[in-house]
């Protein structure tokens, strides 16, 4: 294997493993909340879902990055021989999805766990932070996009 797939693997890596481990930090956090209310009130579960679910889109993200990548450089067929700067642009490329998505993924869950919170005082409103959470979204998805498009300039 030349040095250009290994630094395009390390960023498929990257780019599933970090935004990841931030929705499951999200969603861990935001389950936690969640769990309390259930345990006072179980009806409420269908409330809460989305809020416990939401963090966890970054991963999904994150993974899609990295199945480009994976496409990109052929590992699923005919592999492509990459030198050290194609390596390192598709490295570079993946930057955007896997540090917003990482990020996002944990401030998204401090938000949502703010609405469990809310939801258990007032559950009528308990989808108004679903709107701040998808706030927060807008700049995982906007690393994704970024990622996407870089990827698709880089020629290999």
């Amino acid at each position: 294997m030349t040095a250009g797939l290994w630094l395009s693997i390390l960023g498929a890596g990257l780019a599933t493993f970090l935004p990841g481990l931030g929705s499951a930090i999200g969603v861990g956090m935001t389950a936690r909340a969640a769990a309390g209310v259930l345990s006072e009130d179980p009806s409420k579960f269908g409330r809460l879902f989305l809020l416990v679910a939401l963090p966890g889109t970054q991963g999904f993200y994150g993974f899609i990055a990295a199945l480009l990548v994976i496409i990109k450089v052929g590992l699923l067929g005919q592999v492509k021989p990459l030198d050290v700067m194609q390596g390192l642009q598709i490295l570079l490329a993946v930057i955007p999805v896997t540090f917003l998505g990482y990020f996002s993924a944990i401030h998204q869950g401090k938000v949502c766990t703010a609405g469990v919170e809310m939801a258990a005082k007032k559950p009528e409103s308990s989808m108004q932070p679903v709107i701040y959470a998808g706030l927060v979204e807008t700049y995982a998805v906007l690393g994704l996009l970024a990622t996407i498009f870089i990827l698709l300039g880089i020629r290999v």
